[in-house]
């Protein structure tokens, strides 16, 4: 059997007259041309994809990108299993385009994703809690922000053993052994009267369930310039093991789809 390839076929119809003495004879010759299609290679496919894929580079690179969360650090607010779109552009260097793009330094109560401050690899996602100059300290787990209690309703607190070092922040009385070490040394020169003070370009992050959270108590601020993005939605979610259900509820937290964490 022969290849077979995919081509176009064009008819086109010639109609003569013929006259003769005796009678009118109308001829009608067909012409019939075929043109091959060009194959679908590897390259046509490329080509055609290409600009899918040019901007999808762009959204990705400049304007959002997809982020899985991979801790409960930030429950209940973000879940294990969430996937998130992130605003890339909320805190990126203004510079000449400040004026029209909606640019802005983070503010308490931001959701960031930033870089970790102990491997700027790895991304966490944690909550504003502090801004630069501010003062700030736990007691009994609770925040005070210039010696003033704040608000938390996103803040969950699951019971577990006591631990002085976290409720009690900042405390050089007790040494917990996940402490960075250098920041253990820095946090020591910016406590005044109980209260830690953050330096200039510094914010102090937090997760929201925050008996289970490594976060600036632990490793110290996230620089300004670490900033990556602000989470716009959750566009998928997948259950826990212990949450999922036959058939087509267990595939997904269906009710989560397209929420927006606030």
């Amino acid at each position: 059997m022969s290849d077979q390839k995919d081509e176009i076929v064009e008819a086109a119809a010639e109609v003569v007259v013929v006259q003769t003495p005796g009678e009118t004879v109308v001829r009608k010759t067909f012409v019939v041309t075929r043109r091959e299609l060009p194959a679908n290679g590897p390259l046509e496919v490329f080509t055609s994809l290409l600009p899918i894929i040019t901007v999808a580079i762009f959204i990705i690179t400049f304007l959002a990108q997809p982020y899985r969360i991979p801790s409960g650090s930030m429950e209940n607010t973000l879940l294990v299993g969430d996937f998130l779109l992130v605003n890339k552009q909320i805190y990126a260097p203004g510079g000449a385009w400040r004026w029209l793009m909606p640019y802005r330094d983070p503010r308490r109560g931001d959701i960031i994703v930033f870089h970790n401050p102990l491997d700027a690899n790895d991304h966490l996602v944690k909550r504003t809690i502090a801004q630069p100059g501010e003062r700030i300290r736990l007691r009994g787990g609770r925040v005070l922000i210039n010696s003033q209690p704040i608000e938390e309703p996103y803040a969950i607190y699951i019971p577990s053993r006591p631990d002085h070092f976290r409720d009690n922040f900042p405390t050089l009385h007790d040494a917990d052994p996940e402490i960075d070490a250098q920041w253990w040394m820095q946090m020591r020169t910016l406590i005044d009267n109980g209260d830690l003070i953050l330096p200039a370009g510094n914010y102090f992050m937090m997760g929201d369930n925050r008996n289970n959270s490594r976060d600036s108590r632990y490793w110290g601020f996230m620089p300004r310039e670490f900033a990556e993005g602000m989470p716009m939605l959750v566009y998928f979610s997948v259950p826990a093991p212990e949450e999922q259900q036959r058939g087509i509820h267990g595939l997904a937290r269906w009710s989560r789809m397209f929420t927006i964490p606030r």
